[in-house]
């Protein structure tokens, strides 16, 4: 406290030292004992104490509810009883724990005391109203402007002087809301600051930012290995699923840290690089803890500057569409995907699953994807009309305003049957927005536009998909494929997935098909259309005529002509 306060404070301490034969003891913000009043000394014998802590004198303070109660004081200024009982008798006591200019102060009752009205009702409500400015409602924890002055007061560390500053966030947190309503995502909300309570020790101190983000300071100087040690326990805790209403949700954490005064001795530099370290656990799959280190911002730079030209890329003619052929059994083509690439000029060809994302965070996928679109639809023109195209939406494309009438003016204007279109989505946009979904696809399906649920198995795979949306096609992922000559387990799967969409009126697409064994296995398994570098690797346009007129006419699988140069398989279909 500040001037006055702490002065005011101070002379609290020296009064309630000197004329009480209360239990009052004084810690400092390490919870190490600095005085406490003759009684206390006597009750305790604190004098044969090695090391007396707060701890010491009061184990049952560890318990996970209290010790958070003790934290909260030491972060807020506010103060809180706390109600123990002695683990040997059972009897309950009263501690009254309050902020002092060195630390904490305890003051002990037993319903009889006469300092349990220390504090008056015009200074608890002053505590009340500093509580409510600093801490979150919801969860109870420090908010982010007490974060902030907490960081701030913190930095430049003094020679010698290392702590940790760890940013934390939430993963799979807005399917929550989205399926499962606000009220359950607040309720997940509360319980995760629980399992972040519940993790942290001495001297580790967690904060509500905002939404489903949060930090945690840790003041230790066996840096990073502390750091990354409680990071790990916080991925940890997440692994278990929530129980909302009955129904197990599961939200992991990802966490990025920052070390001072290594990464950063400044407030905006030491929270740069834990978000740049946070940004790099999202970007490595989630569900991880990752420490900042120079690379990362090097990475993050080139990204950013990736990102820049992407604003341009399609302006300037540097997206292009590759094919991909769709075999149906015994053999014949039945069409092509559209396999969207971006050449950039000094990089060269970037995946799709680096640059996409970025279009979508930027709001840049409707106008690509609008461009993709047409372009593909323009090249099906020249195929045989019995090919249908297939061309992926994105999620953030999906559930733009206006992708029905966007499609149906772009049918109209190329001129191409709705029923030679396939779009292909992924299990991840039915998760928001659930009813706008399904108006959405029934009214392309009132086109006549095809459509297939694509990746199927690797996501969330609720069998309420298909049930509740109108899907032609299934695409089984070329996960369960690759091992599908050896793995009974994938032929299981296989077998399943093709059963059930044939029992309920939908065709198979099996995608990352590499050999002849893997193709007549699915044959024999009647999976209706197959995909893969075994049967045509993506190809320009261009290449379409020459690579039709070498299957005429058709062959068997086993005998299917496949160039030397695609024997090395891409393990990806991009």
């Amino acid at each position: 406290m500040p001037g006055g306060d702490a002065t005011q404070s101070a002379s609290v301490e020296t009064y309630l030292l000197a004329n009480t034969d209360e239990l009052v003891s004084l810690y400092d913000e390490s919870f190490h004992l600095i005085e406490c009043s003759a009684k206390h000394r006597l009750t305790y014998d604190v004098d044969s104490l090695v090391d007396a802590t707060l701890w010491h004198v009061y184990p049952e303070l560890l318990a996970p509810s209290t010790k958070s109660a003790v934290e909260l004081v030491l972060s807020s200024g506010l103060p809180r009883n706390v109600e123990v009982a002695n683990a040997k008798t059972g009897d309950r006591r009263t501690l009254t724990v309050f902020r002092s200019p060195r630390g904490l102060g305890v003051v002990e009752a037993d319903g009889k005391s006469s300092l349990r009205g220390t504090y008056s009702p015009a200074e608890n409500d002053r505590a009340l109203l500093f509580h409510q400015a600093t801490h979150d409602v919801l969860t109870g924890l420090p908010n982010r402007r007490q974060f902030s002055d907490q960081l701030r007061s913190a930095l430049p560390v003094s020679k010698g002087v290392k702590f940790a500053l760890m940013q934390i966030d939430l993963d799979d947190f807005k399917p929550v809301n989205d399926t499962l309503g606000h009220g359950a995502g607040d309720t997940v909300l509360k319980m995760a600051a629980e399992r972040i309570r519940n993790v942290l020790g001495e001297q580790e101190f967690a904060y509500r930012l905002a939404g489903d983000e949060f930090a945690v300071i840790q003041r230790r100087n066996n840096q990073p290995r502390e750091a990354e040690r409680l990071a790990e326990a916080l991925v940890g805790a997440f692994r278990a699923p929530f129980t909302v209403e009955g129904i197990n949700v599961f939200v992991g954490a990802s966490v990025g840290i920052a070390v001072a005064p290594s990464d950063g001795n400044e407030f905006e530099q030491l929270m740069k690089a834990a978000d740049i370290a946070l940004y790099a656990a999202k970007e490595e799959g989630r569900h991880r803890a990752r420490k900042f280190n120079r690379a990362m911002l090097m990475v993050l730079e080139q990204r950013e500057t990736l990102r820049r030209s992407l604003r341009t890329a399609l302006k300037d003619g540097q997206f292009f569409v590759e094919y991909q052929p769709l075999v149906q059994p015994p053999f014949s083509i039945a069409g092509f995907e559209a396999l969207l690439r971006w050449r950039h000029p000094v990089v060269g060809i970037i995946p799709p699953n680096v640059f996409i994302p970025m279009a979508e965070t930027d709001g840049l996928m409707s106008e690509i994807g609008q461009w993709t679109l047409e372009q593909a639809c323009r090249e099906a023109m020249t195929w045989p009309s019995h090919f249908s195209v297939a061309v992926n939406l994105s999620p953030a494309e999906f559930l733009h305003a206006g992708l029905t009438d966007r499609i149906a003016q772009t049918l109209d204007l190329v001129g191409i049957r709705a029923e030679r279109l396939e779009l292909e989505i992924t299990e991840s946009v039915l998760l928001e927005r659930t009813i706008n979904n399904l108006d959405t696809l029934n009214t392309l399906k009132m086109l006549g536009v095809q459509i297939s649920l694509d990746d199927f198995g690797t996501y969330y795979s609720s069998l309420s998909y298909l049930k509740n949306f109108p899907f032609d096609t299934i695409k089984i992922d070329q996960y369960f494929i690759k091992d599908l000559e050896t793995d009974s387990k994938s032929q299981t799967i296989v077998r399943s997935v093709i059963a059930l969409a044939h029992g309920l009126g939908m065709s198979v697409t099996a995608e990352g098909v590499e050999t002849a064994e893997q193709a007549t296995w699915l044959k024999k398994a009647k999976c209706n259309r197959l995909q893969g570098y075994f049967l045509g690797k993506p190809m320009s346009p261009e290449e379409i005529g020459a690579f039709l007129n070498k299957l005429m006419p058709p062959v068997p699988f086993e005998n299917f002509p496949m160039p030397r140069a695609m024997r090395p398989l891409d393990p990806r279909r991009v």
